[in-house]
């Protein structure tokens, strides 16, 4: 019996490669990409730890050579979500038994397996699958899918040793029970740590899961259930699903073990997944917890007293890196007439100097976007602004689908705040800027915060303290994460718990303690030492 009280400390970050020429990472990483790349997998449905094959399949292929296909995956159909629930459910009898310790252990080894064998393996699926450059792939599917399983593991600490007081002649403790049913974890493309983060927290917790992965990043998803297996998690603690979105959703909601819904993607999915759970909230055995990410307009609003370099540097890497396929991703930015000009020269000259291309070739800065649904959505937005009175192109514009999925760093210049690239979602490497009047600050943080119903990021830049102050309060409900003279993107599991709220979401904060409470339902135990023996109140003898 391991009667031992375990204290798992607040963890380091895990520190980013620099991927040298030369490099023992480098070198790795090249021949993994090469097999990857000569390599076609036959990616199963993975259910109880048996991989099943429906021959109803689909195809994983390079964004940036869409014609070269990485891998085949079978879809899950009725027969095979309904198996995963009962997989599940059997594996939730021992899995939610089982010493929280010992599924820490699980996940700590996921992360010195991930840190270690599957640096390269993940980050190549990462680059090939996802078209991810050496750097954005580091940071996503190595650095923060480890820095999830090691902080997660340190908050799970803390939330178990949240226990109240004894009173007199009582002992009272708190049993942090998981959830009585499945998580149906639905995942995106953009991160890699993003698709284990929002399994693996509710599994830390004691939970069991369906995994919906999103078909474009079915390859580095299934290299995480390979690593999930050889850390030691258990056969049907996660069920691999890969398919359609819309079936397994409905199937998953259905059942009265559906217990929550672990979400990142759009606006509409989500809010379609919460009203078939709404719908059936009587069959269910508890009410479902749904934590959700989804939509984001993000911003950035320039105050005149802001620095012209800092603000082209911001908006350039917050708008384009990862072709603006950020959650976080700057779309739309309000700045002084009076450093328009300078910033804008600025971010023409960094475009000029940028590669666009392969991600195997290092050099590319900027890759492709993930599908061709994605470019026809980037290709309206940048035609329509071509079209139109209130608009100009003042940066980029250029597209090719030709060969993979390419659109250059866009920026729309505008002279309407409503202009329909400024409030609406594109999710691509398109900025689209107001240029307003210096004296009209006040007016045009009100209609940054009035403008979009989303609520995820935001950035304020000014050298004025005072000022940023002022517009900071403004803009309270704007944005979940606000960064004060950086760009809107890049939070760090454990330094900056990322979601927002408005219409990006439930703001339960990955990367931090928040998300981890709810997957748990309290038991609080009172045990009377002496039990009492006489009904009456002491002034009644």
């Amino acid at each position: 019996m391991n009667n031992a009280i375990i204290q798992f400390p607040t963890p380091q970050n895990e520190p980013v490669k620099a991927y040298l020429a030369g490099s023992p990472e480098r070198a790795a990483l090249d021949a993994e990409l090469e097999r990857q790349y000569n390599t076609v997998l036959d990616i199963p449905i993975i259910i109880g730890g048996k991989e099943i094959r429906t021959g109803d399949t689909g195809k994983v292929v390079c964004p940036h050579e869409h014609g070269h296909v990485l891998a085949t995956f079978h879809k899950a159909g009725e027969k095979e979500v309904r198996m995963a629930i009962d997989a599940a459910m059997e594996a939730h009898r021992t899995w939610s038994r089982t010493p929280w310790t010992t599924r820490a252990a699980i996940v700590l080894k996921c992360a010195e397996l991930l840190a270690t064998k599957y640096r390269p393996i993940m980050n190549a699926a990462c680059m090939l699958g996802q078209s991810k450059n050496i750097y954005q792939a580091e940071i996503d599917s190595a650095c923060e899918t480890i820095d999830f399983f090691r902080y997660n593991v340190h908050y799970a600490s803390k939330i178990y040793g949240m226990q109240p007081k004894d009173g007199a002649g009582n002992i009272n403790h708190t049993e942090f029970r998981p959830l009585e049913g499945f998580i149906l974890a639905v995942t995106p493309f953009n991160f890699t740590s993003i698709a284990s983060n929002l399994c693996m927290t509710p599994v830390l917790m004691g939970n069991v899961a369906l995994w919906k992965p999103s078909t474009t990043a079915t390859l580095s998803n299934y290299y995480l259930m390979q690593l999930y297996k050889e850390a030691g998690l258990p056969d049907g603690v996660i069920n691999f699903l890969p398919g359609s979105g819309a079936l397994i959703g409905e199937i998953a909601t259905s059942s009265k073990w559906f217990s929550g819904i672990h979400f990142t993607g759009s606006t509409a999915t989500f809010n379609s997944l919460w009203k078939q759970a709404g719908e059936k909230l009587g069959s269910y055995v508890g009410y479902p917890r749904i934590v959700g990410e989804t939509g984001g307009k993000d911003f950035i609003f320039v105050h005149p007293s802001a620095d012209v370099k800092a603000v082209a540097t911001a908006a350039f890497c917050g708008a384009f890196e990862f072709q603006g396929q950020k959650c976080s991703a700057a779309s739309r930015m309000y700045i002084p007439k009076s450093l328009w000009g300078p910033v804008l020269d600025i971010m023409k000259k960094y475009a000029s100097e940028v590669k666009i291309g392969d991600v195997r070739d290092a050099s590319n800065f900027i890759n492709a976007v993930i599908d061709e649904a994605s470019w026809d959505k980037c290709n309206s937005y940048i035609s329509y602004a071509e079209q139109s009175p209130d608009a100009r192109i003042v940066l980029g514009g250029g597209r090719d689908k030709s060969k993979g999925y390419f659109v250059e760093p866009t920026v729309i210049e505008t002279t309407d705040p409503h202009f329909k690239s400024m409030e609406e979602e594109i999710f691509g490497p398109v900025l689209t800027v107001y240029p307003y009047d210096d004296d009209k600050v006040a007016e045009t943080v009100k209609l940054c915060d009035e403008t979009s119903p989303y609520g995820l990021t935001g950035a304020v830049f000014g050298r004025d303290r005072m000022a940023v102050e002022k517009i900071s309060e403004d803009l309270r409900y704007a944005a979940g994460n606000f960064y004060i003279n950086d760009k809107p993107t890049g939070a760090v599991v454990g330094l900056q718990p990322f979601g927002g709220a408005r219409a990006s979401g439930t703001d339960d904060k990955a990367g931090g303690e928040f998300n981890l409470i709810r997957w748990v339902i309290p038991r609080v135990i009172k045990e009377t030492l002496v039990s009492p023996t006489d009904y009456r109140y002491s002034y009644m003898k």
